[in-house]
Parts: C-alpha cells; sequence; structure tokens
C-alpha cells in the first residue's frame, strides 16, 4: 500500500477540483467561473509556483486569508533573476532624502487624517500582523501565491503583469500614458520631461474602490519613468496601493509595486511575482492588504511612499511610512533609469473593460470627483521631488490630466500644510460618462 503525504494528498485534491472549476470568492464582489484545467496546464502552473514560492523558514497566516511566508532574504526570488546572479544584498542603509524646507502638519493632524507616519506603528498597518505574528529578523514576508491565483489570470504568462490593452490613446506629447492603450484611464499630476529626477514621494489616503467586473482594477500610485514613451524601452518603477481582483481574489486595498525595463512587454511584474525586486525589510509584505481604510465623511487614513536613487550606490530604494526601508529595485535591471528619471506621475489609473458595452462602474479613489474635497474625494499631497543633491523640494509647476473628466477628474492646489498637493477620482459610469 501506497502511503500519500499529507501535503501531497492536499495538492491532488486540489488538482482534482481544478480539473472541473475555479470558484473565486472576493471581498465585496462574488463570482464564480467555471472552466476546464487540463493536467498539462496544472503541472506548468505548479512548475511556476515552486519556482516563486520560495521555501519559508517560517509561514503566518492573516486574518483576511492570506498566507505569508517568511523567507531567509538570500533565498526570496531576487535573485533569479540573470542580472543578480552575483548581486550582493546591499547591506548598507542609504541616506533617506530629507526635505529642503519644512511643511507643517500640526494643521493636517487637525483634520482627521491619521498618517503612517504619527502615533501609529507602520507595521500595524497591514492585517496579516494583527495576531501579533512577526516574520523573524533576517528573513522577509512574501505573500505565497497558489493555484487559484494563476487560474484568475487571463493566462500565466499574464499573471502578475500589467498588460496592455488596444491602440494607444491620443494624448499630449509631454503626458504619455504609462501604458499607452485603451482600456486603462488615469487622473494624474505629473512633472518632468527633460529634468533630471532622482525620486519622488507623496502621502496618498486609502480607500476600498468598488470593481464591477474581475478583470479590471483601481490603484493609486506613484510612477518614476525614463526612457521613450512611445516606443520599447520605457523604464518605469512604480509603488502605492490597489485594488484587484484578478491579482488578489478579493476586493481588499494592498500595497503593490511594479516595475518594468521594456514597457511592460516582457520584463518586471507587480510585487515580488518574478525575480528582480530586493526585499529587506522583515515586517512589510508587498501585496498584503492595508487596514483601516478612508471612508466618506468619516476618519482619512494614509500612507506615505518615497522613490528614490541611492547616490553611492545607485540602486532605487521604497521607503514606506516615515523612514520604514522596504527594499530596493537594483540598477542592473535598468537602462535608462540606471541613471536618472525624467519624469514622475502621481495619481490614480482604472481598467474600463467595457464589459457590457458601457463604460465600467468601477471606481477610482473613494469613487467621488476631485471637486467634492477633503473627506469625499481622494488625495495625495505634500508631492516632492528629490534632486541630484538627494534632497526632497516640492514639487513644482506640476500639470493634471484626465482622460475623461465626466468619468473620473483631478484637482490641484497647494497651501503651507500640504504642499504641492490634488484631490482626485470618479465613479465611472454616471449619466455623463456613459
Amino acid at each position: 500500500m501506497v502511503r500519500i503525504k499529507k501535503k501531497d494528498q492536499s495538492f491532488l485534491l486540489l488538482l482534482v477540483l481544478c480539473l472541473f472549476f475555479v470558484m473565486c470568492e472576493s471581498h465585496n464582489l462574488n463570482y464564480t467561473k467555471y472552466k476546464q484545467v487540463s493536467n498539462m496546464r496544472l503541472e506548468r502552473i505548479q512548475r511556476h509556483l515552486d519556482r516563486i514560492n520560495k521555501p519559508p523558514l517560517f509561514t503566518i497566516q492573516s486574518p483576511d486569508g492570506d498566507i505569508i511566508d517568511c523567507v531567509h532574504k538570500r533565498k526570496q526570488p531576487a535573485f533569479d533573476h540573470p542580472l543578480l546572479k552575483n548581486h550582493k544584498i546591499q547591506k548598507e542603509p542609504p541616506e533617506i532624502p530629507k526635505l529642503k524646507t519644512s511643511v507643517k502638519t500640526d494643521a493636517m493632524m487637525s483634520r482627521d487624517v491619521v498618517s503612517n507616519n504619527s502615533n501609529r506603528a507602520v507595521v500595524d498597518w497591514q492585517l496579516w500582523h494583527q495576531n501579533g505574528t512577526r516574520c523573524p529578523a533576517g528573513t522577509v514576508p512574501i505573500r505565497r501565491s497558489e493555484v487559484h491565483d494563476v487560474l484568475r489570470a487571463k493566462s500565466l504568462y499574464d499573471f502578475g503583469k500589467k498588460k496592455r490593452h488596444g491602440l494607444p490613446i491620443a494624448r499630449r506629447v509631454d503626458a504619455p500614458d504609462v501604458v499607452s492603450g485603451n482600456g486603462h484611464e488615469h487622473a494624474i499630476a505629473y512633472t518632468g520631461g527633460s529634468e533630471e529626477i532622482y525620486g519622488a514621494k507623496a502621502t496618498i489616503n486609502v480607500w476600498e474602490p468598488s470593481i464591477e467586473v474581475v478583470n479590471e482594477f483601481s490603484l493609486s500610485q506613484i510612477w518614476v519613468l525614463s526612457g521613450s514613451f512611445d516606443g520599447s524601452d520605457l523604464n518605469s518603477i512604480e509603488a502605492g496601493w490597489q485594488v484587484s481582483p484578478e491579482l488578489y481574489g478579493d476586493s481588499r486595498p494592498r500595497l503593490f509595486t511594479y516595475w518594468t525595463s521594456d514597457s511592460y512587454q516582457a520584463t518586471g511584474c507587480y510585487n515580488l511575482l518574478c525575480s528582480g525586486f530586493v526585499q529587506t525589510n522583515s515586517r512589510i509584505a508587498i501585496g498584503a492588504a492595508i487596514s483601516p481604510v478612508s471612508s466618506v465623511e468619516g476618519s482619512q487614513y494614509d500612507v506615505t511612499i518615497l522613490i528614490w536613487k541611492d547616490p553611492k550606490v545607485g540602486n532605487w530604494w521604497m521607503v514606506f511610512g516615515d523612514n520604514t526601508l522596504v527594499g530596493y529595485w537594483p540598477a542592473e535591471l535598468f537602462t535608462h533609469l540606471a541613471e536618472r528619471a525624467t519624469m514622475v506621475e502621481w495619481g490614480g489609473e482604472i481598467v474600463n473593460s467595457r464589459a457590457n458595452g458601457e463604460h465600467t462602474s468601477t471606481q477610482m479613489g473613494s469613487g467621488h470627483f476631485g471637486d467634492d474635497g477633503f473627506r469625499k474625494a481622494s488625495y495625495f499631497r505634500n508631492l516632492e521631488i528629490v534632486d541630484s543633491d538627494n534632497s526632497l523640494s516640492s514639487a513644482q509647476d506640476i500639470s493634471i490630466l484626465a482622460e475623461n473628466t465626466n468619468c473620473y477628474n483631478i484637482k490641484n492646489a497647494y497651501s503651507s500644510e500640504w504642499g504641492t498637493h490634488f484631490y482626485y477620482g470618479g465613479p465611472g459610469r454616471n449619466p455623463q460618462c456613459n
């Protein structure tokens, strides 16, 4: 009699179930897809998962259903990249850029904002910390990917990647669409075009926008860009929060990163779903849910993100919160960004798939237009740029753009408390947007 190990039994059961159906349940969006899945496809998926899910030293079960694997920092997916085979983790922490001129924050806090660089610890902003368990020192927390995560994607190749959609949208030359395709709509502020930029920062309030169909998403992020916007060599580093039922299987807002060095064609991915990003922090899980979230006419919860190029070593680092180093994108990954950035964009993006032949009702930000202002609309505040001296300064002379202001819009302003800032978002489909 052949004995089958318990973990093998679980896998075989999953295999059998997947042959007949894929069931996906979301926080706000319930859906079930029935489709035939071949053994050959499941085997390919499992081989891929075996490559990206590294053996953990410790595992944590999150209240929202996520499994967080604590992986030895030298065993993380980054080092599978052919350009990083001999890469040594940057041991000396970079010097975090400091603001040249101070910006007041006392008025901000009186406006019922809870920021992740106030009294709350940054680690409290992720759901997987709620049971008090942490990853041990020397490990990095990685959200485990499973078979059903891949099956929600169009294909194994598409899993964890941004997708181009159709023909390019007509836009001004100085305001490129970073995805360059129909179906993606934005409300963004941007600066640059010929400047030498070495990073960007902003504080973004977090919402839980409604998503109409599974393959749409809503995100709010910073783009750090260089290269040709109408060619195949665009370099982009991105970070923010997103709601993506297809990628995560629910409708919770999650901290995410992305990178590409070839205009989203073959390189790069979300989070740690491919090799590239080197994580150094044992407390922040990229791809994990952020909680709590802002509410209309209620408390506003925001997160601060900084991306910048370490002038000594050349790697692009990410900070979450006031000064929590998350990790970095090695300079070896890039062509144009190996030197500097030439443009920064801040703002929201959604996918409009027109599933029912009309504009999606997927919300951007809070689902309110930027005109509705504080405690209703989403915001980016304290927009800042990193210069060649590794110093932060308030972003000046920003431009704003939204493809369809009847669906989503943006309103920018300046104040002593919030520096350069803007409100943005919208409900999508409405009598003026169809």
